[in-house]
C-alpha cells in the first residue's frame, strides 16, 4: 500500500518531540512485545472473513477497470491511465479489504470497506498518460473516477 501523509502541524510536532523525551506524563514503563501466536491468529481471522461474490465481483471491476478504460465512454479515464493494475493489485485489494473488515470488528467485508482501502492498494499501481501529468492529475482523482463509474455488484 501507499498511504499519503500530510506533515504534522507545530503543535502536534511539539506534542512528538514531548513523547519521544517522555515529557507529556505518560508511564515510562515499556510494553511487551506481541505474541507471534497473537499475529497468526489475526491473519488467520482476516482470512476467514467472508466476502461475498457481489463484493469480489466488486472488486474485480475496479481492477479491471485499470486495464479498459476505454469501456468507460462518457469517462476520461481512456485518457487519464497508460497502464492499469495486474492482478496483484486485485489480490492486494481483497486482503486490505478483509484486514480493514477485521479492523471494525465485522466478520464480513462490504463495498464500504474496499471503498476504504483502494486509494492505498492502487494509489502506485496505476501508470498515468502523460496527458494525465500535463493536466496535473493525480492516481487518487483517477481511482475516485474508477469507483464513480463502477458500479457496486
Amino acid at each position: 500500500m501507499k498511504i499519503n501523509l500530510d506533515y504534522p502541524g507545530a503543535g502536534a510536532e511539539e506534542q512528538i518531540i514531548r513523547m519521544m523525551r517522555s515529557e507529556d506524563g505518560t508511564s515510562k514503563a515499556k510494553s511487551e512485545p506481541i505474541d507471534p501466536q497473537q499475529i497468526f491468529k489475526a491473519r488467520e481471522q482476516i482470512r476467514d472473513i467472508y466476502c461475498s461474490d457481489a463484493v469480489l465481483k466488486y472488486m474485480v471491476a475496479i481492477i479491471v477497470a485499470t486495464r479498459e478504460p476505454e469501456a468507460f465512454e462518457d469517462s476520461e479515464l481512456k485518457n487519464w491511465i497508460a497502464v492499469g493494475s495486474s492482478p496483484r493489485a486485485t489480490i492486494a485489494l481483497d486482503k486490505c479489504a478483509r484486514a480493514m473488515a477485521w479492523l471494525k470488528g465485522k466478520d464480513f467485508v462490504d463495498p464500504t470497506d474496499v471503498r476504504d482501502v483502494v486509494h492505498g492498494v492502487l494509489r502506485h499501481r496505476l501508470i498515468l498518460s502523460y496527458d494525465a501529468l500535463a493536466e496535473g492529475i493525480s492516481s487518487d482523482r483517477v481511482i475516485d473516477e474508477i469507483l464513480s463509474q463502477v458500479a457496486v455488484a
